[in-house]
C-alpha cells in the first residue's frame, strides 16, 4: 500500500519559515511528478508547487514565487518545501501529491498525503 505523509507544520509569525517535508512509503516502483498544495480555510485545494521526476524543472503559483522552494530527494523518496517570508495568506493545510507506481501496477496513481498544518500570524 502506497502512502504519503507529510510533516513540519507549524505555527510561525509573518516573515518566518518553515519546512515542510513528504515521505512516499509502500510498494513503490517508481515516482514520477511531485506537487504540494494548499487549501485555505473555505476554499478549494490549490497547486502551490510542482517538480518534476528529475527534479531538474519546477513550476511555482505566482503567488509564492520566489519565497518558496520546492525540492526532491529520489533515493530517499522525499518532496520538500521550503517556505520563506511566509504571509498570513499562506495559512492553511498543506497536502503533498505525487504520481506512483506500485510495483505490481504498469499505471501511475495519484496519491494525496494527509495533510499538514501552517499557520501564519501577522
Amino acid at each position: 500500500q502506497v502512502q504519503l505523509v507529510e510533516s513540519g507544520g507549524g505555527s510561525v509569525q509573518a516573515g518566518g519559515s518553515l519546512r515542510l517535508s513528504c515521505v512516499a512509503t509502500g510498494n513503490i516502483g517508481d515516482i514520477n511528478s511531485m506537487a504540494w498544495y494548499h487549501q485555505a480555510p473555505g476554499t478549494e485545494r490549490a497547486l502551490v508547487a510542482h517538480v518534476t521526476s528529475s527534479g531538474a524543472t519546477t513550476k511555482y503559483a505566482d503567488s509564492v514565487r520566489v519565497r518558496f522552494v520546492i525540492s526532491r530527494d529520489n533515493a530517499k523518496k522525499m518532496v520538500y518545501l521550503q517556505m520563506d517570508s511566509l504571509k498570513p495568506e499562506d495559512t492553511g493545510v498543506y497536502y503533498c501529491n505525487a504520481a506512483i507506481k506500485a510495483h505490481s501496477s504498469p499505471y501511475y496513481t495519484g496519491y494525496w498525503g494527509q495533510g499538514t498544518q501552517v499557520t501564519v500570524s501577522s
